[in-house]
């Protein structure tokens, strides 16, 4: 069982990537007549965000399991470079994924509405096949992926739009209730110190998988740790749901639209969300351990918000050229990059690769430099990619499966 120290450790468990399960016809069914390419440009931020987190876990000596068994490195470090990691993307990327995966589904459900389908309809098949491509990624490739905990939310949540907008005020306010006592509970129980630790045996054990074990030792590992693996969207699954949900009522608000009143919404969101979120982040920052979880799942979700209407004031302010052209390419092939960024890190970090995480174990150095290695990669090769290809081959082997 994880000790104390862990607890906090896990809380950091990785973000991951995919958004919406919208197809390129469906988005463009937005209401909106001068269409910024907002909701492309902060897919492809959050998949740098994402891999802002998961670049600490991979580049640990207990890799996956590190958030478990409490291992040194495995989240951000006390370096002035972890502590800005930690700031910038714990918990923020996560929430903004899960923003705009709800935003994918409300765009699903309006063009449904425009043709005259039954809804959710296929939209079940979609969210299945999400659930079937979550476990394959957890099995083969990265631990942390959390596409099973978004397919089974979607269905909840496609469900629900079907309703009056009074349940669904009803629904998105409880789960957020619920989500904010359980985190609550958490953070009582861990400063009540009912943690055990970590035997030693263990951590050596893990750590020697993660730096001389096999590609298939690390899979029979994930399997046989599944459940402990998969505590993150089983603990979220109320804040998944009030996410998806405050997702479908931005999107519905015209947040995301060129017009004027998008504007003014995404700039609301910027002052409140920064300047609500990010004193508190800091606050909690400073405090003890125990309060990690509600720097990740309180405070976070809180500056995800002041995120997303900065990114969207950039958009909107500045000329459409090469690296805003990067990152729109990279949020139209995000499940792909998502999919390359966890390949190329552990080809880099794990023994059965290039074996450099027990080489360097998290120095802050090494990490910041294969985090902006692999996301150059990401932009430029989504850039690449989509001069030949309309999107990226994960999508191209989901909508061919789907139709």
């Amino acid at each position: 069982m994880p000790g104390k120290d862990s607890f906090r450790s896990a809380a950091r468990e990785p973000e991951y990537m995919h958004t919406s399960t919208a197809t390129a016809d469906a988005v463009e069914t937005a209401p909106t007549a001068k269409r910024l390419p907002l909701l492309d440009v902060l897919r492809g931020v959050a998949i740098l965000g994402t891999l802002g987190t998961n670049i600490w876990i991979f580049a640990s000596a207990g890799g996956e399991a590190g958030p478990l068994i409490g291992s040194a490195g495995a989240t951000t470090d006390d370096s002035f470079i972890g502590g800005l990691f930690e700031l910038l993307t714990n918990g923020k990327f996560l929430s903004m994924l899960t923003v705009l995966f709800g935003v994918g589904l409300a765009i699903q459900f309006r063009s449904s509405e425009k043709r005259g389908r039954r809804w959710p309809g296929r939209y079940h098949w979609r969210a299945l096949f999400l659930f079937a491509e979550g476990t394959i990624h957890f099995v083969l490739v990265f631990a942390w992926d959390v596409l099973m905990g978004y397919a089974v939310t979607a269905i909840v949540v496609a469900w629900m739009l079907k309703r009056s907008q009074r349940a669904q005020n009803a629904v998105m306010w409880t789960a957020l209730g619920l989500h904010l006592a359980f985190i609550g509970l958490i953070t009582a129980s861990l400063s009540a110190g009912t943690g055990t630790g970590v035997d030693q045996r263990d951590l050596a054990k893990v750590e020697a998988l993660y730096a001389t074990g096999s590609w298939w030792e690390q899979v029979q590992f994930r399997l046989d740790n599944a459940l402990a693996f998969r505590i993150e969207p089983i603990v979220t699954f109320p804040l998944l749901v009030f996410l998806f949900m405050l997702g479908v009522k931005l999107f519905r608000a015209g947040a995301f639209g060129a017009d004027a009143a998008g504007g003014r919404i995404r700039r609301r969101l910027l002052v409140w969300g920064l300047g609500i979120g990010l004193p508190l982040n800091l606050a909690l920052m400073a405090g003890p351990e125990q309060l990690f979880f509600m720097e990740r799942y309180v405070a976070a979700p809180v500056v995800m918000l002041g995120y997303i209407g900065m990114v969207g004031l950039i958009v909107e302010k500045m000329r459409r050229g090469i690296v805003m052209g990067a990152f729109e390419s990279l949020g139209r092939t995000a499940l792909s990059g998502y999919i390359l960024q966890n390949l190329l890190a552990s080809v880099i970090c794990y023994g059965w690769g290039l074996g450099l995480a027990a080489r360097f174990d998290s120095n802050p150095w090494f990490v910041l430099v294969l985090w902006a290695s692999i996301s150059a990669i990401l932009l430029i090769g989504s850039r690449l990619w989509l001069r030949r290809f309309s999107t990226g081959p994960a999508e191209m082997l989901q909508k061919a499966v789907l139709r």
